[in-house]
């Protein structure tokens, strides 16, 4: 059974202040829930500024840390980046890579997308992958040719999959308020599956995790989680208020105790 993984990415929000306080009601809504080790994890992934911060912050609890992105370079002139190294250094275990942000308004291909991917795990770190179709690649029925591209071009089996998680993100569900519906969800991480299978066959792609993220609220999140392939969610706007980025946990938790076989 995979251990769920709920992440939070924060994208350019909270003030340090704001952070601490939002970590703190984090640690004490844990402390509550009590998930077992191998139940679920959770990532928080603040403004890189924040990161030794907020190691600090997350130390001796069983929240983990992770970078919104990260420089396929281990160091030069690149002015205003932050390799993989330095972002090791604070005591990050995660990196995403290839969220829609950095695609479609930073204009990162997947060429780049390979480099940094085999950055993050070369040092040893684990990579969150996103994929995901725009609303045209979804109305054009491009949706599984668009993600085998970016899995393909980006990925093979030089990647550790012990060092993958792969995050399924509709682009045109990111922000807006739609949601892929549980259904539609779970017919792309199967496909999702389906390609991690034939790259590392069965017992390999069987055990990377593959995370749900557009618009997860917790109104929503059971229902998700309660799919056979989504294996947890990588949180937008819901992961900056502690109450709702509890109750997602609380609702995967939740789910995946019913998917053991101890809760069958």
């Amino acid at each position: 059974m995979r251990t769920a993984l709920v992440a939070g990415n924060w994208k350019m929000h909270k003030t340090l202040p704001e952070a601490r306080e939002l970590v703190s009601a984090l640690r004490e809504g844990l402390e509550k829930l009590r998930p077992g080790s191998s139940e679920i994890e959770v990532l928080i992934c603040p403004p890189v500024h924040m990161l030794f911060p907020m190691a600090k912050a997350v130390a001796g609890s069983r929240v983990l840390l992770g970078a919104q992105n990260a420089h396929e370079a281990s160091f030069g002139a690149f002015t205003g980046e932050v390799s993989v190294q330095m972002v090791a250094e604070t005591g990050c275990t995660h990196v995403i890579i290839g969220h829609s942000e950095r695609r479609h308004i930073f204009g990162e291909l997947n060429p780049v997308l390979n480099k940094k991917v085999r950055a993050v795990t070369g040092a040893g770190l684990i990579v969150i992958y996103c994929v995901g179709e725009t609303l045209a690649d979804r109305e054009a029925n491009r949706t599984q040719s668009v993600i085998e591209k970016q899995l393909s071009e980006v990925l093979s089996a030089d990647v550790s999959p012990a060092k993958l998680v792969l995050a399924y993100e509709p682009v045109w569900a990111i922000g807006t308020g739609k949601t892929a519906s549980p259904e539609q969800a779970q017919e792309v991480h199967s496909f999702i599956r389906g390609k991690l299978i034939g790259l590392y066959g069965k017992p390999g792609g069987d055990g990377v995790r593959i995370l749900y993220g557009g618009s997860v609220k917790p109104d929503n999140a059971d229902s998700l989680a309660r799919q056979p392939d989504i294996d947890g969610m990588l949180v937008g706007g819901a992961s900056l208020v502690a109450d709702q980025f509890l109750a997602i946990i609380g609702a995967t938790l939740a789910e995946k105790r019913n998917k053991s076989p101890a809760g069958s």
